[in-house]
């Protein structure tokens, strides 16, 4: 069994922006994930989506074929994506939805489900992703001061001006069937971009790797928290540090409980190049990763989760 780990908790309604940066800054450098609570997304809302989450995944799998992953958006069936291509496994033990920028990018086109099956459907989840894109952008100004840099810093950069959201709807089925191979809701991984906001139900199964490069790697389990968002960093934020803050390996495991799940991902502007902060590196610590387009990290990390 996995001990739990105690994160810490950053509320994001405090007026102290100084004191919540600095819980942050020991937050990211320590865990690279933190509990983040009065961001005012309502209790109501979250409950809608995953509400609505339910219903589409429980369509008949021809019937939600009919919005197969097209230019990153859309549905992906069980086993589609293998987040860990050092493993044997076939696939990862979900099934997906994404939601892409709702305007602003050219190339992504959202699919909806029909309005007969779904009524209420696109409208929710369209309300979900503009709420939790505004409360990552507060987060990154944050982030930004946790990085002695001014509170717009990722917004002059050009990471932010156009936002590189997606929302990822998951469903991990209860059923795992006979297999003699290890089964991972999610394989071992570390997120792609800037900053993910996750909510969950209560079910468990999110475990989290401090030390990516140890062997064997230890794992610790993340409790639910009753209407709290889990952050964490993802490689780019990573990169723009230098490696001071983390973008911590994780994984979901399951359990034998049909467990639902939505990871809002804020990317920078596929045009944005992350490069290392002055601030990050020195004589004594040069950059560690070379700089790169946004976009095109983001598109080799997918192409290879679903190579496969």
């Amino acid at each position: 069994m996995a001990e739990s780990l105690e994160l810490p908790v950053i509320d994001l309604s405090s007026s102290d922006r100084i004191s919540t940066a600095n819980s942050i800054r020991q937050a990211c450098t320590d865990y690279g994930f933190f509990y983040l609570i009065n961001h005012g997304v309502e209790e109501q809302l979250l409950q809608s989506v995953f509400d609505e989450s339910r219903k589409f995944f429980s369509l008949p799998l021809e019937e939600k074929m009919k919005l197969d992953r097209k230019e990153d958006v859309g549905f992906s069936p069980i086993y589609a994506e293998n987040l860990d291509s050092s493993t044997t496994s076939k696939g990862d033990l979900k099934e997906t939805f994404h939601i892409g920028p709702l305007k602003d990018h050219e190339g992504h086109i959202n699919q909806w489900p029909s309005k007969e099956i779904l009524p209420f459907w696109r409208f929710v989840m369209e309300e979900y992703y503009q709420k939790v894109l505004a409360v990552g952008k507060h987060l990154s100004s944050l982030i930004a001061m946790a990085l002695n840099l001014e509170d717009d810093f990722f917004e002059k950069v050009g990471a932010l001006d156009k936002p590189f959201g997606f929302l990822r709807l998951l469903h991990y089925p209860g059923e795992m069937g006979a297999s003699d191979e290890i089964v991972y809701g999610a394989s071992a991984h570390s997120d792609y971009g800037m900053i993910t906001l996750l909510a969950t139900d209560a079910v468990p199964g999110l475990q989290v790797c401090r030390e990516k490069l140890r062997q064997p790697r230890i794992w610790e389990d993340v409790s639910h928290v009753k209407g709290a968002f889990i952050i964490n960093l993802g490689d780019m934020m990573e990169r723009w540090t230098n490696g001071l803050f983390r973008s911590t390996l994780h994984r979901v495991m399951p359990t034998g409980k049909e467990r639902y799940s939505m990871a809002f991902f804020l990317d920078p502007n596929p045009d944005c190049l992350v490069e290392c902060l002055k601030s990050c590196c020195s004589d004594l610590s040069p950059p560690r990763f070379p700089p790169i387009r946004s976009g095109d990290y983001l598109r080799s990390r997918i192409n290879a989760a679903y190579s496969s």
